[in-house]
């Protein structure tokens, strides 16, 4: 009895949210984007367990914004960026290099190409110059297609099998929170982070390495931070009455 009135109430709410997500996307919008961005690249993995901040690398993003609705936009983008990750920076409890690290001592270096696609929501309309609110939080999911090459080098005795090169095409999942504000009627400013959830372990080809060396159950991830910088393009709609009569234009 408990599971079947969750789910009732779990269905109501989806609809009621549909309701409203498809009412608020019926109000059509006429606003657009293009803008780039400059941020850094940071490769979690392998040779880097958790988030790096030193291996931020620099990564550069180029994009078009659809505005569907109010809270809605659609977003596809093109970023490319380096990668960079060493054995040495993965610290121990005892601030010196992890026993299994300092063992490997490897390295990795390369870049990475991203193609996606996006949904955004916006919290405020920041595009409405009519309010005094001129910015707003956004949430980001996504879809990406990415192709990463790089170099994993070591040279430790008996983890020779560490340096491999090559290329890795691979799907990933975008996800993260950002910043909008409109500087004036055209130009807005962005700041965004992101993570990345790769569906492979070779981006620092560690998949087929020795269980003894690696862990094989662990996939690889990329993380985008950076600001951003866009143009706003406005359609404006003709009322009725001059499009059936064309003269009052003149």
């Amino acid at each position: 009895m408990t599971n079947s009135i969750l789910s009732k109430t779990l269905l109501v709410c989806l609809v009621q949210a549909g309701s409203v997500f498809f009412a608020l996307s019926a109000k059509a919008q006429s606003t657009s984007e293009v803008g780039i961005g400059l941020g850094g690249l940071v490769y979690k993995g392998e040779l880097a367990p958790s988030y790096q901040f030193r291996n931020n690398r620099p990564a550069v993003t180029a994009f078009y914004r659809k505005d569907i609705s109010a809270p809605v936009t659609l977003r596809a983008a093109v970023m490319g960026g380096l990668l960079r990750a060493d054995d040495a920076n993965v610290k121990g409890v005892n601030g010196n290099t992890a026993p299994l690290p300092a063992a490997r001592r490897a390295n990795m270096k390369g870049n990475l190409i991203e193609l996606s696609g996006a949904l955004e929501y916006n919290f405020f309309d920041f595009h409405n110059r009519k309010d005094k609110v001129h910015f707003t939080p956004y949430v980001v999911v996504g879809l990406a297609a990415f192709l990463a090459n790089t170099t994993t080098q070591s040279n430790a005795v008996g983890a020779e099998s560490f340096n491999k090169k090559g290329s890795v095409l691979g799907l990933a999942v975008p996800a993260g929170f950002g910043l909008k504000l409109a500087l004036s009627r055209h130009w807005n400013l962005g700041l965004e982070a992101g993570a990345r959830k790769a569906f492979t372990d070779e981006l620092d080809h560690a998949s087929t390495q020795s269980p003894v060396l690696v862990n094989n159950h662990d996939q690889d991830w990329y993380f985008y931070n950076g600001v951003s910088i866009s143009y706003t393009f406005y359609k404006i709609h003709c009322p009725d009455s001059y499009k059936e009569n064309k003269q009052l234009l003149r």
